[in-house]
């Protein structure tokens, strides 16, 4: 089994930013790929970034040259360093596992809220 856990949520003015992060924990090695998604209130959750075993990245086409997402496979941790922020940015942010033999896995997600 493999557990996600998010934090750096909360607060912050529009053009802020915020760092997010995911630890994984259990049985790390079946993660192939990890990635944020977010949901606003009255929307269907949405992909923002995501990033493969081989640290190859996608983003979604709002947040692209605003948003990075990173790993760091020693800590089993992943990052979404998010910079410019607007306030459509604000949502709940949910941290992703894809496992290799085809399960997903989920955090409990973090709240951004940005003010203009």
């Amino acid at each position: 089994q493999v557990q996600l856990v998010e934090s750096g949520g909360g607060l912050v003015q529009a053009g802020g930013s915020l760092r997010l992060s995911c630890a994984a924990s259990g049985s790390t090695v079946s993660i192939n790929t990890m990635g944020w998604y977010r949901q606003a209130p009255g929307k269907q959750r949405e992909l923002v970034a995501g990033i493969t075993r081989r640290d190859s990245t996608n983003y979604a086409d709002s947040v692209k040259g605003r948003f990075t997402i990173s790993r760091d496979n020693a800590k089993n941790t992943v990052y979404l360093q998010m910079n410019s922020l607007k306030p459509e940015d604000t949502a709940v942010y949910y941290c992703n596992a894809k496992l290799i033999i085809g399960l997903e896995v989920w955090g409990q997600g973090t709240l951004v809220t940005v003010s203009s």
